[in-house]
């Protein structure tokens, strides 16, 4: 069933969704797998695609859901919720970092947390804050409808579909339990310093002023998950010296420089301003630059023989696209590299048009010039944004 046939007779169907819930006769059907390609990484990620009803009554539980839910969620919780957004948590992560005493940085991952969650803990979740029995019941049948692929049916016992409409909020719902109550109890009980937390989704980064603290917190963190069917991922979990003392103490003991971490599509570095003092700075992953890189090459390969203008409207969304996201302080130099390998491969790929092209840089250059804008940074200083998101 398509948008288009469903809308013809739109106002019925409607109707007769709105009864088949209301009488309890509305059956959730399986979602359809599909793998994309990860960001950065040769793996897949599976993605559940729901019926076209399905998605209808779940947004329609996630408005309500949110409603509740946005009275108990955290402060530091930033995924998936109404009126925040990764630049939300990526501020509050910089400024918490920048006035903060923290030293230690734990870069926690879980693994396969969509997959691996556990339905009878989630559904318990639920029932300790929701008291109508046919929300409850709306959950379980979506829970329990199955996951098409291949043609093959198959029912878990664990897991929420990726890409799910209501997926984002139970994970929230799931880890707002296991996680986020438990790590603000922790940081007021048992922390001996300062400590940070901010979250998106399943992606954590905690903040510590103590190494005694952030190995106490990692070693009472993987238990807690254990408790509730999850797990960290040993690879990619780690804690690394991090902060505006970390070179200096680094170089004392004879080391390189500190070390960085991922978050959000960013790096975070330790780095120095201009006059020598401690500056917190974020630049583009290499790897998703890279991706982006070699998909706008394939796409190039495809219109190859499209019209000049036609390619420079498309290249310029592509880029206009790139920096809307990661246009940030301290990051400049990345948006010059991806506007300028851009440019590149469109170069070639023009060249390519025909043996006997002669597009010289000059001429590329008022290509270039008419069609992709220049880098220049379109987000304000982390602090200066939350401080007006968050006057306290």
């Amino acid at each position: 069933m398509t948008w288009q046939d469903y809308e013809v007779e739109l106002e019925g169907n409607l109707r007769d969704l709105h009864a088949r819930v209301h009488r309890g006769t509305y059956r959730a059907q399986a979602v359809r797998r599909q793998f994309i390609p990860k960001p950065g990484s040769d793996k897949q990620r599976p993605l559940g695609i729901a019926a076209l009803e399905d998605k209808i009554v779940q947004r329609a539980v996630v408005v309500v859901l949110n409603a509740i839910y946005e009275e108990d969620f955290l402060g530091f919780s930033y995924g998936f919720r109404p009126r925040r957004g990764q630049h939300d948590a990526l501020d509050a992560l910089s400024v918490a970092i920048g006035e903060t005493r923290v030293n230690w940085i734990l870069d926690a991952d879980i693994r396969n947390f969509f997959d691996g969650l556990s339905q009878d803990w989630l559904v318990r979740f639920l029932e300790h804050r929701i008291g109508d029995e046919r929300v409850i019941r709306l959950v379980r049948k979506w829970l329990k409808a199955g996951v098409l692929e291949n043609g093959e049916l198959s029912v878990n016992e664990t897991g929420t579909p990726q890409g799910a409409v209501a997926s984002p909020l139970l994970a929230n719902v799931y880890l707002h339990y296991v996680f986020d109550l438990w790590a603000q109890q922790w940081r007021r009980r048992e922390a001996n310093g300062n400590m940070i937390v901010v979250r998106y989704a399943d992606d954590i980064v905690a903040g510590f002023e103590h190494e005694a603290d952030a190995r106490r917190f990692w070693d009472a963190m993987r238990m807690r998950l254990a408790q509730f069917s999850l797990e960290l991922h040993g690879e990619k979990t780690r804690l690394l010296e991090f902060g505006r003392h970390a070179a200096q103490r680094r170089r004392r003991r004879g080391l390189g420089k500190p070390e960085t971490f991922n978050f959000l599509g960013f790096t975070f570095i330790s780095g120095q301003s201009r006059r020598g003092a401690f500056q917190l700075q974020r630049k583009t992953r290499g790897d998703r630059m890279r991706a982006k890189l070699k998909e706008v090459k394939v796409e190039l390969r495809r219109r190859l023989h499209h019209a000049i203008p036609e390619q420079g409207q498309w290249l310029k969304s592509v880029v206009t696209g790139f920096f809307a996201y990661h246009a940030v302080p301290t990051n400049s130099r990345a948006l010059g590299a991806f506007r300028y390998h851009v440019t590149n491969l469109w170069l070639r790929s023009l060249r390519r048009r025909s043996q006997q092209t002669t597009l010289t840089w000059e001429r590329m250059t008022r290509l270039v010039g008419t069609w992709l804008p220049s880098p220049r940074i379109l987000h304000p200083w982390p602090s200066v944004r939350f401080a007006v998101r968050h006057p306290r």
